[in-house]
Parts: C-alpha cells; structure tokens; sequence
C-alpha cells in the first residue's frame, strides 16, 4: 500500500499563501488548533524552498517556543519542549532508507507521548506512523499554497476552524 496515499484525500483543503507571513501565520493557526496535550504526526511535505522550515518555525513558536528554532537538516533531530508537552521537528531529507530511522533514537519519543512534526517524510514514509495531519507546501502564481489534508474530518475542521478566526 502507498503510505502517502493512506491519509484520505476527501479531508482535504486548500489555502493560498500569499507571503511569507501568510505561511507563519498558518503555522501558528494550526499549533493553537493542535490537541493537549501534544501528540500525534504531521508530515510537512514540498519541493525545496516551498516552506516547510518556515512553517514548522512558526508552528512551534505557535507552541510558545522561545529562543532558537534550529532547522534539523544537519542534526535531523530537534526536541523542543513546551508547556504543551514534547515536540520532534524531524527533517529526513539526508535519509535514503527507513532503517536509517531506527538510529534517531524515535522510539524513546513515541508520537503518542510527544508531537512528531515531519520535513520530507517521504523519503522514509515506509518507516514512518501514517500523519493525523499532512500539509502539502508548493509554490502557485500568486506566491505558494498549503493542501492540508487530515486522517479525520473533525481534525480538519477544528483545525480550519482555527484558521479562520
């Protein structure tokens, strides 16, 4: 079975970014609409430069993160703790193998006890929990747009909810 194609697309909804802070302010909606305590995935996929790290940094400053929020495309890794529980932002980008997984030290951090936020899951979807959430970043016309597409109907709507207050 396609892992990608496992989180149903009939959840889905389109938003147009039109700037930068478009694409933070999505990221700070969404961190506000995420569930207490944190738990869960979510796959931020897209083509390099489509935004990804822009978003993730917003949702975790969404989160209350302070301080540096380091891109993990070096470290693959970086643990944020917040008042809210524990958070992964993963980048798996230099990951060619989902057995290259079993060496971040995933299983002391499982996504029901923390947040396990996702740069280029893709490369490794096969080793991978299937997302609560997946948020297609590309870019359009009129700067990029975001497809988030969720594994249940009342996530989204709660999420986009969020969104649009």
């Amino acid at each position: 079975m396609n892992r990608e194609a496992a989180v149903p697309t009939s959840h889905s909804q389109q938003c147009a970014l039109h700037d930068e802070a478009a694409t933070e302010a999505l990221g700070r909606a969404v961190a506000k609409a995420w569930p207490r305590p944190l738990s869960g995935v979510i796959w931020l996929q897209g083509a390099l430069g489509s935004g990804k790290t822009t978003l993730a940094r917003a949702f975790l400053r969404g989160l209350g993160v302070q301080g540096a929020v380091r891109s993990p495309t070096y470290t693959l890794v970086e643990p944020y703790e917040t008042e809210h529980g524990h958070v992964l932002h993963m980048d798996c980008y230099r990951l060619s193998d989902p057995e290259e997984l079993e060496f971040l030290g995933l299983r002391d951090t499982p996504p029901d006890s923390a947040l396990w936020l996702i740069e280029w899951p893709e490369r490794v979807a096969v080793g991978l929990p299937l997302p609560d959430l997946r948020m297609a970043l590309s870019t359009a016309a009129q700067g990029r747009e975001a497809v988030l597409s969720a594994s249940h109907a009342d996530t989204l709507a709660h999420i986009l909810n969020s969104i649009s207050q």
